[in-house]
Order: structure tokens, then sequence, then C-alpha cells
């Protein structure tokens, strides 16, 4: 593109000169100053473009490392939720955070339906994150307040 208008600059100025206008005359200085100044507009239009592509080069390196970046930062949560094993453990069950080391903890759903008294504890420091005994249901079913300040 810019070579282009220098071609046309060029032109213009073979032309005028072409023109055989006498060398003082006042359209010859005009034509002359007008020619000028179109040089110097193309010859800062060449290092924009020049300037621009180096731009562009640089804001797609610094993507490229962004993208990189992101991938090695998020790569962990993604093996997390899409790991095929991971959704399997979720499946009929649920999950408890532990209070202690902050270790999710999968509780199936069957173990719920057992008759005898139920306590989980986390796999990683056995901290006891859920307790299920028969003095709590028979208290549930009989409507018996759980705390001595809720019978006051």
């Amino acid at each position: 593109m810019t070579e282009d208008l220098k071609a046309r600059v060029s032109y213009l100025r073979g032309f005028t000169e072409g023109l055989e206008l006498e060398e003082k005359s006042k359209e010859q200085k005009v034509l002359h100053k007008v020619i000028d100044l179109l040089e110097e507009m193309t010859d800062e239009i060449e290092q924009l473009r020049v300037d621009y592509e180096e731009l562009f080069e640089y804001t797609e390196a610094i993507d490229d490392d962004l993208t990189e970046l992101e991938d090695d930062f998020y790569e962990d949560e993604d093996e997390l939720y899409d790991d095929e094993e991971y959704e399997d453990e979720f499946d009929g069950g649920f999950s408890l955070e532990c209070p202690n080391c902050r270790e999710i903890v999968v509780v199936d759903d069957d173990i719920l339906d057992q008759e005898s008294a139920i306590e989980v504890t986390c796999p990683g420091c056995g901290e006891v994150v859920l307790i299920d005994d028969e003095e709590w249901d028979e208290e549930l079913e009989e409507g018996i307040p759980l705390d001595d300040e809720e019978k006051e």
C-alpha cells in the first residue's frame, strides 16, 4: 500500500516538473510544497504500518503466553472436574467438606439406609464429618427438641 502511495507521489512530482512552469512561479512553489508534504505523509504512514505490525506480533506473543499460563493454572481444576472417576464418585451420593482439613469426603447414599449408627470419618485426617446414631433418629421422630434452649 505504501509503495503504491510512494509511486503516486513520485508520479505527481514528475508530472509537475513536466508542466514547464516558470522556475520561481507561485504555482510551482505551491505544487512542490504539496508534493513534499505528501512524501512526508507517505513516510509517516509507512512508519505507522511498521509499528502496527510489530505491535500486532507482540500482542500475539502475549496472547500465546497468557493462553499457556491459563492452561497451566486451570489444568488442575480441569482434571478434577473432568475426571470420570470424580463424576462416578458423586453418582448416588453427596459430599461433605471436612471442617478440620477441608478435604472433600464423599458419602454414598446407600450408607444412609443402614439400620445401625453411621459415622463417617475423613480419610485425610480421621476427623468425624457425619454422625447418624439411633438416638438422633428417635428424637426427630418424636419431635423432641435437640437443644435445652429450645425447651424453654
